[in-house]
């Protein structure tokens, strides 16, 4: 016991004078608050003024006022934790849908809440893994956001959704490659918030309407040695619904309600694909094949050149959908100049099978052997809504989204489109930089539903942001339009005033 005694009277006689040596480490919070102002003469924002944004701004006049508090994860640290609470609320200029009751269609104004919760969640990361619970905003993990066009399963381009998030926090080496091998993975599970949205935005005259779905979103990553000039990236990305209740409505009339299962087994379904029957896309699938080729060039310079191939079932995930997809160069400095990135895109969704099907295995017995599989509708589905969060399509916005239906329809009508994208960037002198997209589409309508005549739209924005020599206060400001029959001819503007610091505890 004496022995013992002696041992704790000398670890606390050290800890004692190592103590006023340590010196407490900071607690630093970031903060920031934004208005955003913005007008034009449509119905809607601009496309590009509203595209891949998060949701956050969808009408034509808008007045918010946005506030937020982070503390980010400190990525160098084995264990480490993150959080954000980030509030927005204001304005926005109410929409006419078409609904129909007391048999007849009629106005039904809309417009966004006046006050929401766009993100609050918290993380951790040990090691190499994280796990995010709450909302928060997601990105492309392939393309460049800024400029791209938008990622064809998750781009950013609607609001987060309350989930659950775990996988690598960044690619990690594969053992036994000596880091010549590199993978990055993520799982979601997620309860979407939009069943007021989609009561109140619906005609209830046609189609059909799912309350109380679930969503998943699952993606792996492969990447050769990226310390190496040439560096190669593959893999594959799948979102999807399931679950809730489903009733169609044929001319006012509902029908049947169907009632899918959200249980435990259902999880375990959506996450690990079977054999047999119709398991392996059991819910709404919506997926896309990645593949991007970087080239580090002598000077830091970066030339990559990318495509995703999405699918809906074994046609898409077999590439028999011709060139369907997003085609892409991109170009960057990494270091500032006039010119700092270029992005141009070649996107074609015309390949898809139309409403014809037929397979010999769903005929014992037949003779005929040829087959003519399709019936792909991408963004759609014939059982839960179509791939869109509060109206906003959560993959591209290249596909016109669910809000902009005027006559209440839950439905991509725009899904059979082609035409290109291109994006600048870079600084005309120190703290004030330029953006400039630009793109053209033309859309054949759906493969259930062809347009009689095509409809083309042309959209534009030019973007200039200047960080003031306040210290955190930055202005932004925005000129958009769009012309033609699809979105019809559209002008308007957008101002943000940000201003961002930090304070330690």
């Amino acid at each position: 016991m004496a022995s013992l005694t002696r041992h704790i009277a000398s670890l606390l006689i050290a800890a004692s004078a190592i103590a006023p040596s340590v010196k407490a480490e900071g607690y630093n919070i970031n903060y920031s608050a934004e208005a955003v102002l913005n007008a034009g003469n449509g119905d809607f924002a601009p496309y590009y003024v509203a595209s891949n944004r998060h949701g956050i701004i969808t009408q034509s006049k808008n007045a918010l006022l946005r506030a937020s508090i982070s503390r980010p994860m400190q990525l160098e640290k084995r264990f480490t934790y993150g959080f954000a609470a980030d509030i927005i609320g204001g304005y926005g200029s109410d929409v006419d849908y078409l609904r129909y009751s007391g048999g007849k269609l009629i106005q039904n104004p809309q417009h966004p809440a006046r006050f929401w919760l766009q993100q609050l969640y918290g993380e951790i990361k040990y090691r190499s893994l994280f796990l995010t619970v709450g909302l928060k905003e997601h990105s492309s993990a392939m393309l460049y956001t800024p400029l791209s066009s938008g990622d064809l399963v998750e781009s950013g381009n609607s609001r987060p959704m309350l989930e659950c998030r775990a996988g690598f926090i960044d690619f990690q080496n594969i053992p036994f490659t000596n880091g010549w091998v590199q993978i990055q993975g993520e799982i979601s599970y997620a309860k979407p918030t939009d069943n007021h949205w989609l009561r109140n935005h619906y005609n209830y005259y046609y189609g059909h309407v799912n309350y109380g779905a679930f969503y998943t979103y699952k993606r792996c990553y492969f990447r050769t040695k990226p310390a190496m000039p040439f560096s190669a990236t593959f893999g594959m990305q799948v979102g999807a619904f399931y679950g809730g209740q489903t009733t169609s409505y044929d001319k006012g009339k509902p029908g049947k309600t169907l009632h899918f299962s959200r249980g435990i087994k259902q999880i375990f379904k959506m996450l690990i694909p079977r054999d047999g029957g119709q398991s392996y896309y059991s819910g709404s699938t919506l997926g896309s094949w990645d593949v991007a080729f970087r080239y580090r060039l002598h000077n830091g310079y970066t030339l990559r050149a990318y495509f995703q191939k999405p699918f809906e079932d074994g046609s898409g995930i077999g590439f028999l959908n011709g060139f369907d997809g997003v085609w892409g160069l991109e170009f960057r400095t990494h270091n500032g100049g006039y010119v700092s990135g270029v992005v141009a895109e070649y996107l074609d969704f015309t390949n898809q099978s139309g409403p014809l099907h037929w397979d010999p295995d769903d005929n014992p017995g037949t003779t005929i052997t040829n087959r003519a599989e399709g019936a792909d509708n991408y963004y759609n589905n014939h059982e839960y809504n179509p791939y869109a969060y509060y109206g906003m399509s959560i993959g591209t916005p290249f596909l016109l989204s669910p809000i902009y239906n005027t006559d209440g329809a839950l439905l991509f009508l725009n899904n059979r489109v082609r035409g290109f994208h291109i994006g600048i960037e870079g600084s005309l002198i120190p703290d004030l930089d330029y953006r400039v997209l630009g793109g053209f589409r033309r859309s054949y309508g759906t493969p259930f539903f062809p347009a009689l005549t095509p409809r083309d739209d042309t959209s534009f924005m030019a973007e200039v942001s200047w960080r003031t020599p306040v210290k955190g206060l930055s202005l932004k400001g925005q000129f958009a339009l769009d012309h033609g029959n699809l979105m019809g001819n559209n002008t308007g503007g957008c101002l943000t005033v940000a201003y961002r610091g930090a304070f330690s505890l």
